[in-house]
């Protein structure tokens, strides 16, 4: 893995780089155009951090599709979830009676997918399937689970493409661990 120095104290390791994010984009958006094929399918990508992989995922996907998208925030400035979530961005238009997939980032503890979720499903839309980059199974404190996985990783903390500490990285091309200098 090539390693990248940063601001001081910290260093980013490439986990994932484009050429491989890539793939995997193409092929998580091949399977779900076989799934909705002949359906229309409402993405909702969850800012921040989705806004790269919906942007990849959508110009692969072999089906007519509208976009929306949904702000919560549960992280702050920091490393860890707070545990405390609010929507900060909510729907342009009505996703009743809809085909919707949830366009994620990072499935981690669970907690604001299962929030999501809630929030979604009380808007009565025809289905509700998610599709996740990065899921982290080893953190999970809710029993939740995307329909459509990127890449399963340990408990690292990651950014880039799309994915960011206190907002920095976002414009990473590849995902890369941050990790802490001794």
């Amino acid at each position: 893995m090539a390693v990248e120095s940063t601001a001081p104290g910290a260093e980013l390791e490439i986990l994932y780089d484009a050429e491989a994010i890539a793939r995997r984009v193409r092929e998580l958006a091949a399977q779900i155009s076989q799934e909705y094929q002949g359906r229309p399918v409402r993405l909702v990508g969850i800012l921040k951090g989705a806004w790269v992989f919906m942007a990849d995922l959508v110009r692969q996907l072999d089906l007519e599709v509208t976009v929306d998208f949904l702000s919560f925030a549960s992280y702050g400035d920091a490393a860890q979830p707070s545990g405390i979530v609010k929507i900060t961005k909510d729907l342009d238009q009505s996703i009743a009676g809809q085909d919707v997939l949830v366009v994620e980032d990072i499935l981690d503890t669970g907690q604001t997918f299962e929030y999501l979720r809630g929030v979604l499903e009380a808007h009565k839309p025809r289905s509700l399937k998610a599709v996740t980059l990065l899921d982290k199974p080893s953190r999970r404190v809710r029993p939740v689970q995307a329909d459509y996985v990127g890449f399963t990783i340990p408990d690292i903390f990651v950014v880039g493409y799309g994915l960011d500490y206190a907002q920095k990285y976002r414009n990473l091309p590849d995902i890369r661990v941050l990790r802490a200098k001794m």
